[in-house]
């Protein structure tokens, strides 16, 4: 399989080196920063920039997610959804997040592949980290979700260590990174029809297996300011 290989164009949008923060975690190196801010008012703008989603202050907000190099498609979670061509995703309302699979925990690509079955040329090892910032007492819990094909509409997601919980989101005083790449890129346990072998329960990475409409879970109550970090690893 194709793993896809940061460009030096990639590599510039990327964040520079920066310190360490916290518990014994060197984050330094190149990163991509995502971040996502609370809002009280709608915003009307599609994409602000590559690096900002703007979600509801409070309340749960829809992040599509859709496979190839990092960068916001669409960073207003209040409007109808655009993929990063442009195009409107069909029934969806919320932000659009572009990322590779991650093949941090899966590994050598195994599982990258699109809803038919063929393997996504954009594959990398990553890891993503999340710290809370913003005044304090706002917190948010986020989680992956996706879609059974044959059963549209019902939600499946994370169920073992599935929320990044307002113990992770923390208020402003606590400004450390925790890593949250098992929450984000990875459906526990979940249950649902195999073409070829019926119904099935298993760990599912993110855009692999046939699953569909891969989408974080925000769900915001008071937060102002979540900021992630996506780490290539050698």
């Amino acid at each position: 399989m194709k793993r896809l290989t940061l460009s030096i164009a990639v590599l510039l949008g990327l964040a520079l080196a920066v310190p360490a923060f916290g518990g014994g975690i060197d984050l330094s190196g190149p990163h991509f920063n995502l971040n996502i801010i609370g809002v009280s008012n709608p915003k009307t703008q599609l994409k602000l920039d590559g690096h900002t989603i703007f979600v509801s202050l409070t309340g749960k907000n829809n992040i599509w997610l859709t496979p190839g190099d990092f960068q916001v498609c669409d960073g207003n979670a209040f409007t109808q959804a655009y993929d990063c061509s442009g195009a409107a995703i069909t029934g969806k309302t919320g932000a659009v997040f572009q990322l590779p699979c991650d093949t941090n925990l899966i590994g050598n690509g195994e599982g990258c592949t699109d809803a038919a079955g063929n393997p996504l040329s954009s594959t990398l090892n990553y890891t993503v980290w999340v710290r809370a910032l913003g005044q304090p007492g706002g917190n948010a819990t986020m989680k992956l979700c996706a879609e059974d094909p044959t059963n549209l509409g019902t939600q499946l997601c994370n169920t073992l260590n599935n929320v990044v919980s307002s113990s992770i989101l923390t208020a402003h005083i606590k400004k450390t990174f925790t890593n949250v790449t098992s929450q984000l890129t990875l459906l526990h346990n979940v249950c649902f029809v195999d073409a070829a072998e019926g119904l099935i329960c298993e760990d599912v990475s993110l855009f692999s297996e046939g699953l569909v409409n891969f989408v974080w879970v925000y769900d915001n109550n008071g937060l102002k300011l979540a900021q992630l970090r996506f780490y290539p690893q050698q």
